[in-house]
């Protein structure tokens, strides 16, 4: 077996790929020859990544972003009203186009880039500290957020069943599952499973908004049951007495929401040709601005001050609760089996590196392969049953991690593209001064945003806890 390569710039078999070849050179139609070339190099192994058509693609990028993340931001424009909530959705919207088209740019300019690894590593000027800072975060951003799912699972389960099993015996089960569905080892595989997935969210919210249009009323909200605070109501700003760490949790819920981007760089990667992402991107686009604003501005509608997250939470009538939150399930695994599929490949290829078993059916290749996502997803389980509050900790990655994968490494890597050219006319000025934005919202997130969700934290840990492989139930 060969030695693994520690970085990106190592691992350059043929010449056309050599840094200071066709790299370079700034022109498009050397680009295009290099990535014909990495795709021949990776049709001639056993198992081909690079296969992915730009609609294949656009099923996957749908498959992720359609999830129940959509449902938490009723309570968002619950916490921040109308204005504040539609601005911040508005704006997150527009830089997650611009900054995963500046994302786009800079990988058909390195396109031997298959990972946010190698892309911090490039975007930093060839930094191995970037490059392991970045693989940290990677593995812990995309573990944590597989607990997540874990745990989401285990509530689906416990929701239906009316708590019939130990908590933990739910979320062994979503594990278990889980491990399974993640065996297919590319992505093109894997998109087969996201059309389902959003088809199965897509009805799961358009139940959520039927039965909460037709009730007479929710059932409770994080102020107490219905009608402890009065009739449902909406208001176009935050209500008295709301605090800015509130405020801020709901700025992040909605951030998370909008960026997907640590797992475009590997998506891309294995797209036959890699140039169209941004017609994938443009679906994607379509399909989100819709989706993240429409059916929460509907709950909220509904729900006003009495919206949970999820939203499902809020339904009176337990029958509706159990009719739409019941479709959750699948998206539940399916976008855990996303973020496996990429956590997997970057630890499975720092591992076998150049190794012939890394693109053949070989008991090595697959036994890796296996043992690899049955320590993901037996991680993810660990951090689903000892995290007390999960839902702090997505605001805590969202904080920590979405501000590097959101903006601040899109923001450098759109210096290095454009770097001694950068106020060139009019639109180049205008996206460097948008870019420059870009960055100062990484920073706020970094640091103010980072403030609040540690002591959003600490609020719930003071009030107590939930304990550790606890068989309490957790049904919404």
């Amino acid at each position: 077996m060969s030695t693994p390569p520690a970085y990106p710039s190592e691992d350059m078999k043929n010449p056309i790929l050599v840094d200071g070849g066709v790299l370079e050179s700034g022109n498009e139609s050397d680009f295009i020859d290099t990535i014909k070339a990495l795709v021949i190099e990776d049709h001639q192994h056993e198992i081909k990544l690079r296969t992915m058509s730009w609609q294949r693609a656009a099923w996957l990028l749908a498959g992720d972003q359609v999830c129940l993340a959509i449902m938490a931001q009723t309570w968002s424009f619950s916490v921040l009203g109308w204005v504040p909530g539609l601005i911040t959705m508005v704006v997150a919207g527009i830089l997650f186009w611009i900054t995963s088209i500046t994302m786009h740019k800079f990988i058909m300019k390195h396109p031997q880039i298959q990972n946010i690894c190698d892309f911090g590593y490039y975007a930093f000027g060839k930094s191995r500290i970037a490059y392991e800072f970045t693989a940290f975060m990677l593995l812990a951003n995309n573990i944590i957020l597989i607990g997540f799912h874990v745990l989401t699972g285990a509530k689906v389960l416990n929701t239906l069943s009316d708590h019939s099993l130990c908590t933990v015996i739910f979320s062994v089960i979503t594990t278990l599952i889980g491990i399974v569905m993640s065996l297919p080892r590319t992505l093109n595989h894997v998109s087969f499973m996201s059309m389902f997935s959003a088809f199965c969210m897509g009805i799961a919210i358009l139940l959520f908004l039927i039965f909460a249009g037709i009730e007479n009323a929710p059932l409770y909200g994080y102020g107490g049951d219905y009608p402890s605070l009065g009739e449902v109501r909406t208001y176009a700003f935050p209500q008295k007495g709301t605090d800015w760490v509130a405020c801020m949790n709901a700025v992040l819920n909605i951030t998370f929401l909008w960026v997907p981007q640590i797992l475009f760089p590997t998506f891309i990667s294995e797209m036959e040709k890699p140039q169209d992402f941004p017609k994938a991107l443009a679906v994607l686009a379509a399909i989100s601005t819709f989706l993240f604003i429409v059916p929460p501005s509907i709950g909220f509608r509904y729900l006003g001050q009495y919206s949970t997250a999820p939203a499902f939470g809020s339904l009176g009538d337990t029958a509706y609760k159990k009719g739409s939150f019941a479709f959750v399930i699948v998206p539940t695994l399916v976008i855990g089996v996303i973020y496996a599929n990429v956590t997997a490949k970057f630890i499975y290829f720092r591992i076998l590196g150049t190794s012939h078993h890394a693109h053949s059916n070989t008991a090595v290749g697959w036994g890796l392969w296996g043992a690899v996502m049955v320590f993901i997803w037996a991680v993810a389980f660990i951090f689903a049953e000892v995290v007390p509050s999960m839902g702090d900790f997505l605001s805590l990655l969202g904080a920590a991690f979405d501000s590097f994968f959101g903006f601040i490494f899109f923001a450098v890597a759109y210096w290095q593209l454009y770097k001694g050219r950068l106020f060139n006319g009019v639109g180049r000025s205008v996206m460097t001064v948008i870019h420059i934005f870009v960055m100062f919202c990484g920073l706020f997130l970094l640091g103010p945003g980072l403030y609040a969700a540690v002591k959003a934290i600490i609020a719930d840990y003071s009030s107590g806890t939930k304990p550790a492989f606890s068989c309490a139930n957790v049904a919404i």
